[in-house]
């Protein structure tokens, strides 16, 4: 079914959508072609099952009760048209997955079943990110509750830019802003690593130092103990020794002397005398060595506690280092080693933190010039699509209201600021945000004005609206629809409404309905069936002479101003130069 194009428009983005075993809808094919594609039918035929197809095709989350029943799953597919998307088309040259016959067609598949689901770009198996990231920029769905999104000051902000400022300014800001996020990133660690090291620096040199004041004495543990533990003994050993030396008297040595004497004046050269006669002289030598060697050990001791003192302060002062430094006492020689060496290996890359910091003042630098030059452009586009929003605010009835762009300090890598729409309603009284200010039929109409404007210059590929005309109507309506007309000339709207006015508009009519079976089913009018469809949405299920007629006015209008429709407004100049 494939709505007819209109001369002017540009070349429809999205093609086709093929739907199979989806909730309602057992197998519909449908074909969309440029302009204003504008959908109807009664409450509950299933118009929001095109919408939740088409959701699933673009990568929202798969839900059970979209499974036909009976069925064990269900299958989308979209064909669009990328001719025009340089974006998109490099995103699938870079993943492999052009057509290699048809560079301009994109086929994106969804397949839900039971436990699992596929999806599949140009036949090719792809993670549903990588399917999102391609169909993100072909469609911008608008539900009738979408202008809550209004609310959001980052919406509002991307709403602006997309109006009048240069991608590139936004594109150059978020990379500057990265940049320095990553640069500051790098230096505050190095910087943190650096005091780190000097921290531990200090801390070894302070030990190496305070191992070092022990002298030699952290070299001579073991001597010192040893020492210690015999001067502590000193009584006890002196008394022995003492003992053993009075053993050793000078009558015992003399009669050593004597016998000696007796044996070597026996005259008889016999071996065995001659090796008792060396015998007895060595056993005097010994005796007498004994002797002094006794008296020696004796005077070693000192006279008094003096040194015992020393060498307990000494071991004391090696074993409060040792708990400390948490190693055994033994071995605080090779602890002071180790720390020496380690204290060697310690370096702060003083070099590489200068660089790191004047990389980041570098970014920064970068960073804040790229922001001033997009806050400048934003400010600029600000007022412009102040203006032309005020002005869509009158032609939807709302003639009293206006809208200003409020910029806030704040560091994103969306620039320098934040954007608030503030909006006001009565001039008696102050301007607020949306949310502030705005009833529920205001903000749907308010909504309505800023995205319709922001949409003009974007030159968004695709523009779904689901019953955004809700709340607005009559005159309204009318207005509405000649809106969406104009805007139609440079981006593909399809727009599902209950409004006659904006449905008369539509260069492609489709109608949902739902078969005896409880199946919805989608067709194009023909010019007849149209008029009847109006004829139905002006006078409900009562259809009369009167209803008829007013369709056919509301028909010979839409044509009268389609031949007289002024082009929708061009986008901004985008000059990174001059901005």
């Amino acid at each position: 079914m494939l709505a007819p194009p209109i001369s002017d428009a540009v070349p429809a983005v999205l093609k086709a959508l093929n739907i199979r075993n989806f909730a309602l809808v057992a197998e519909l094919d449908i074909e969309f072609g440029d302009g204003l594609t504008v959908i109807t039918g009664e409450s509950g035929a299933g118009k929001s099952i095109l919408l939740d197809a088409l959701g699933l095709v673009l990568g929202a989350r798969a839900r059970r009760a979209a499974i036909r029943p009976g069925t064990n799953g269900c299958d989308v597919s979209a064909e669009f048209d990328i001719g025009g998307q340089p974006g998109v088309r490099d995103t699938l040259d870079a993943l492999d997955m052009l057509l290699e016959r048809d560079e301009a067609t994109c086929l994106v598949r969804r397949h839900a079943g039971e436990n699992r689901t596929r999806s599949f770009v140009n036949g090719v198996p792809t993670t549903l990110a990588t399917l999102q990231s391609i169909t993100g920029p072909l469609v911008d769905v608008h539900g009738q509750h979408e202008h809550r999104q209004l609310l959001v000051r980052d919406v509002q902000r991307r709403l602006l830019d997309e109006f009048g400022v240069d991608p590139k300014l936004v594109s150059a800001t978020a990379t500057g802003f990265r940049e320095r996020e990553t640069a500051k990133r790098e230096f505050h660690a190095c910087r943190t690593e650096v005091a780190r090291t000097r921290e531990h620096q200090s801390l070894v040199s302070y030990q190496v130092e305070e191992l070092t004041a022990l002298g030699d004495s952290i070299h001579r543990f073991d001597e010192l103990t040893a020492t210690y533990k015999r001067l502590t003994r000193a009584r006890e050993l002196i008394e022995t020794v003492a003992g053993a030396s009075n053993e050793l008297d000078e009558e015992l040595i003399a009669r050593t002397s004597r016998l000696e004497g007796i044996l070597d004046g026996i005259d008889d050269p016999h071996p065995n005398l001659r090796a008792a006669v060396d015998l007895a002289a060595a056993a005097r030598t010994h005796l007498e060595e004994t002797l002094n060697e006794l008296r020696r050990y004796l005077d070693s001791f000192p006279e008094d506690d003096r040194e015992l003192a020393n060498i307990d302060a000494e071991l004391a002062a090696l074993h409060d280092l040792a708990r400390k430094h948490r190693v055994p006492a033994h071995d605080l020689a090779a602890h002071l080693a180790g720390l020496e060496e380690e204290l060697k290996s310690l370096t702060v890359n003083e070099h590489r933190l200068a660089d790191l910091e004047t990389r980041a003042a570098t970014a920064e630098a970068k960073f804040q010039a790229a922001g001033e030059l997009l806050s400048r452009a934003r400010r600029r586009a600000a007022a412009t699509f102040a203006k032309a929003v005020t002005a869509r605010f009158a032609e939807l009835g709302i003639g009293d209201a206006s809208l200003d762009v409020e910029f806030h300090d704040a560091e994103s890598a969306a620039g320098l600021e934040t954007v608030e729409f503030k909006v006001t309603t009565n001039p008696k009284y102050p301007g607020g945000s949306l949310a502030e200010i705005a009833s529920g039929g205001e903000l749907s109409r308010i909504s309505l004005a800023i995205e319709i404007v922001a949409a003009e210059r974007s030159r968004l590929p695709c523009l779904i609206l689901d019953e955004a005309d809700v709340g607005v109507g009559g005159v309204a309506a009318d207005v509405l629809g000649r809106m969406l007309k104009r805007l139609s000339g440079n981006t593909q709207v399809i727009a599902i409404t209950h409004a006659p006015q904006i449905a008369a508009l539509g260069d492609a009519h489709l109608k949902v309905t739902k078969t005896t079976a409880q199946d919805t089913v989608i067709r194009v009018l023909s010019h007849a069936e149209r008029l009847e469809e109006l004829a139905r949405m002006l006078g409900g299920r009562t259809v009369t002479g009167a209803t008829r007629d007013f369709a056919r006015t509301l028909l010979a209008e839409a044509d009268d101003s389609a031949a007289k429709t002024v082009p929708a407004e061009p986008p901004l100049s985008r000059d990174v130069a001059s901005s």
